[in-house]
């Protein structure tokens, strides 16, 4: 359906190439009850920053038995594959990445939501898929908020961001949020099982299933007619990219079009995952091991 000369083609193999690949592409399959056990076990400890939870599994006597699992920041970077550190940010402007998105095409209001239909078909491909991977929420995935507009400034910058810290403070938070919990991240918690336990239960009849990206899911993403095309831009199109910098989104030769007059009339505000440029810079939360 697509060469690799087509634009989605492109944006697949960038984010194939990029350090959220495996969260993007594990097929790991999902049993509920594990997740579901995962959840209403779980606890936060603060006093060594681990997530404790319990893993139903058979004995040798085929009794059932609930085994404690734990994990912190470095076990889900180092499962997940996602290649960040303890020191990278967390935390960026806001300016930033509306810079960035307007430089990608970006079509609505600059102090509206960020709507993926509002950008061309490429662009709408690659926020789909990092939104369906990595967001927290349990819908409204059409608006991109802003993590996600962080995360995906970053790859596209080729700048560092703490993808793996931001993770674990959606967990960390699910799990603090009592009656008010609900099944998030399926993938990586049976993946971090996974990681400590070679062989829990698996029944066909238990399998949660997933939407993943498919041939189809593609061609509805990109159908129609193309009206808003935008050229591949940064490490996108060049995969040695060097970020700018200054919290810039641009280095001063590039020849894409220029977002001046949307940006001026953009106001900033802080958010937990932003701050302002010419506020004070908030720290990046940590955690130690």
């Amino acid at each position: 359906m697509f060469t690799d000369k087509t634009v989605v083609e492109k944006i697949t193999k960038f984010l194939r190439e990029s350090k959220i690949a495996k969260a993007l592409t594990d097929k790991t399959i999902v049993y509920e009850s594990h997740v579901r056990r995962f959840w209403n076990s779980g606890r936060y400890e603060e006093k060594d920053k681990m997530i404790y939870s319990a893993v139903r599994k058979k004995n040798e006597n085929g009794q059932d038995v609930d085994l404690e699992i734990k994990f912190g920041v470095g076990d889900l970077r180092r499962v997940l594959e996602l290649g960040d550190s303890d020191d990278d940010p967390t935390i960026i402007p806001e300016r930033l990445c509306k810079g960035l998105w307007c430089r990608m095409g970006f079509t609505g209001h600059i102090n509206g939501k960020m709507i993926k239909t509002m950008f061309c078909n490429a662009y709408k491909f690659m926020i789909h898929c990092v939104v369906h991977a990595l967001s927290h929420r349990k819908g409204a995935y059409d608006e991109t908020s802003d993590y996600i507009m962080n995360i995906i400034t970053c790859l596209v910058l080729n700048r560092k961001y703490n993808v793996s810290q931001v993770i674990f403070e959606y967990l960390k938070e699910n799990i603090r949020s009592g009656s008010g919990k609900y099944i998030m991240y399926s993938s990586f918690i049976i993946m971090m099982i996974g990681d400590q336990f070679k062989d829990i239960p698996k029944d066909a009849n238990d399998v949660l299933g997933l939407r993943n990206m498919t041939p189809d899911r593609i061609t509805r993403l990109t159908k129609g007619p193309e009206t808003r095309v935008k050229g591949m831009i940064c490490r996108i199109s060049k995969p040695a990219y060097v970020a700018p910098e200054n919290d810039r989104w641009r280095h001063e030769n590039s020849d894409s079009d220029n977002e001046v007059d949307m940006m001026n009339q953009m106001i900033e505000k802080k958010t937990r995952w932003w701050f302002v440029r010419d506020g004070k810079r908030k720290r990046t939360p940590k955690t130690y091991l």
